[in-house]
C-alpha cells in the first residue's frame, strides 16, 4: 500500500493497537509498519523516532482519563482525578510504563500532572506541584505493579495473584492529601 494513504492520526491508532496487542516491549517500528503494509521508513513521515511516537501514545492514554468535576472538597477533587488516571492507564496495556518513561523523558504526558496540580486548590504553589507529583507517581508506580501482575496472571507464571489495588492507592492519595492539608493549615 501507498505509505500516504496514512495520516499521522492512523498510524498513531495502529500504534495504539498494536500496543494493546503485543505490549511496550514488542512495540517495534518494523511491527508497527508491518501493520499498515508499509515500509519502516513511511512511518518517520509523521513521527521523528520511536519515542516521539511514544509521546504522543502517552498523550493518548492520558487524554483517555475521564473529565471530573470538581466536588466538595479539592482534597475529593483531587483523589477523583487520580482514580481517573488510573482507570486511563489500566485501559491500555503497558500505560503505567508508557506514560512514566514519557514523563521521565520529558517528552509528554504533561497533562497526568497538570489535572492534579489544578485539583490541589491551595495557595502554596510549590506544595500543591509537589503533592500532585507524590501522587503521580504513586498512581504510575501501582498501576505498573498491577499491569505486571496481570500479565504475570494471563500467562500462568504465577497463580493467585491479588489485582485490586485501588483501595491501597486511595489510602495512600488521601494520607499525601492529609498530609499536605495539616501543613496548609499549621
Amino acid at each position: 500500500m501507498n505509505a500516504s494513504r496514512y495520516g499521522k492520526s492512523d498510524v498513531l491508532a495502529a500504534a495504539m493497537r498494536l500496543l494493546d496487542e503485543v505490549g511496550l516491549p514488542d512495540l517495534t517500528m518494523r511491527k508497527l509498519a508491518a501493520s499498515l503494509d508499509v515500509q519502516p521508513s513511511a512511518l518517520y513521515w509523521h513521527y521523528a523516532n520511536k519515542q516521539s511516537l511514544l509521546a504522543e501514545v502517552s498523550n493518548t492514554i492520558v487524554a483517555f482519563a475521564k473529565p471530573v468535576t470538581p466536588v466538595k472538597t479539592w482534597q475529593e477533587t483531587a483523589k477523583l482525578e487520580a482514580l481517573s488516571l488510573r482507570d486511563a492507564l489500566l485501559a491500555f496495556r503497558d500505560g503505567a510504563e508508557v506514560v512514566s518513561s514519557t514523563l521521565a523523558l520529558g517528552l509528554g504526558a504533561d497533562s497526568a500532572l497538570e489535572k492534579l496540580e489544578a485539583a490541589i486548590t491551595i495557595d502554596d504553589r510549590a506544595l500543591a506541584h509537589a503533592a500532585a507529583e507524590s501522587i503521580l507517581f504513586l498512581v504510575l508506580g501501582q498501576v505498573w505493579h498491577e499491569q505486571q501482575r496481570m500479565q504475570a496472571n494471563s500467562l500462568g507464571v504465577v497463580d493467585n495473584l491479588e489485582l485490586s489495588g485501588t483501595p491501597n492507592l486511595e489510602i495512600g492519595i488521601e494520607l499525601i492529601l492529609s498530609g499536605l492539608s495539616t501543613k496548609v493549615n499549621a
